[in-house]
Order: C-alpha cells, then structure tokens, then sequence
C-alpha cells in the first residue's frame, strides 16, 4: 500500500472509516446513525488492516477488544498530544477517567484543558477512547463524535460502564485513573 487509502468498515452501529498509512493508522471516523444514503464504495480492507477492520467490527458486537496493538500515525503530533493519547490507551476498558486525572497520567498536572483541546481534535476515536473521559465530579464533558454525549454513553454501557445518567451528580465517581 502507498500513501495513506481511507476504509469504509460495515459494523453493527453503522460504517466506520479508517484512515491508513504506512505508518499506521491515520485516523477514524465512528458511526453516524443519522448518515443515510448509499454505502461509499471504498478498498476493502487486506493484509493487516484487515485485522484490525475485524477488531472494530467485534467492539460494535460487544466484544472485549484491545486496541492497544494497533500502530497509530502520529507524526502530526505534538509532543503533549503524544502524552495525552499514550495515557488515554491505557486506561482500560469499562473504566473511565477525568480530564484532570488524565494530564497528571500524562505528566501534565494542572492541564486538564489541554486534555479537552487534545480530546476534540482525537484523529484516532474509539482506538484512542475519548469516550472514557469524564469532567470533573463526574459529569459527561463534552463528546464531538456523531450523537454527541449520547454516544459517549452508549460506547461506555456497550464496555460495561452502568447507571451512567444516575450516578453523574455523584463527584469523583469516575476518576478511576
């Protein structure tokens, strides 16, 4: 493969897309359930994509997955973006962690505001798990993936993450770091 080729992957939540190069992965894109239309002819996955395409396909089925082998293209990245998704990668599945708690993981104590900037613009969502990431006292924070915060919910029920709407007034139930 030469340059980087863009993946339409057919899940149980709808088409996700991905992004490769020889460096890795460039990027992704999570399901939109309000996309309608035609599928978008798109390469098939080969070779080690292929596998990985697998991966995504048994997340959205339910499946414990760990992405933490995927190779990411990061050549982009800024030495503290680096950090932040490095320490984003480790926190597990079905676990949660505050924007705060997630500089410190990162060595960035007291930037919890570089975490949220560094969570919006995440090339990499559900391989690098924005949706993990909770604010302070337990509120959702913000999501910009397709459905917003609704989203974020249904990625963390589907690990295995309960009561979410019920225990948000609950502080520091999330900062599981």
């Amino acid at each position: 493969m030469t340059g980087t080729q863009v993946f339409e992957i057919e899940t149980d939540w709808g088409p996700f897309r991905m992004a490769w190069s020889e460096a890795g992965l460039v990027r992704t894109g999570l399901p939109d359930p309000a996309r309608g239309g035609a599928p978008v002819d798109l390469p098939v996955p080969e070779g080690p994509v292929a596998r990985w395409a697998e991966m995504v396909m048994a997340y959205f089925r339910g499946e414990a997955v760990d992405f933490g082998e995927l190779p990411l293209d990061d050549r982009h990245l800024g030495d503290k973006e680096r950090a932040i998704y490095g320490a984003l990668r480790s926190v597990p599945r079905g676990r949660t962690v505050t924007y705060g708690r997630l500089a410190a993981l990162a060595g960035l104590p007291g930037e919890a505001r570089t975490v949220g900037a560094a969570m919006a613009r995440n090339p990499w969502p559900l391989v690098v798990p924005c949706h993990r990431v909770m604010a302070s006292g337990g509120q959702a924070g913000g999501f910009s993936a397709p459905g917003g915060v609704a989203t974020k919910f249904r990625l963390l029920r589907l690990e295995g993450v309960a009561g979410l709407e019920e225990n948000l007034l609950l502080p520091g139930l999330f900062d599981q770091g």
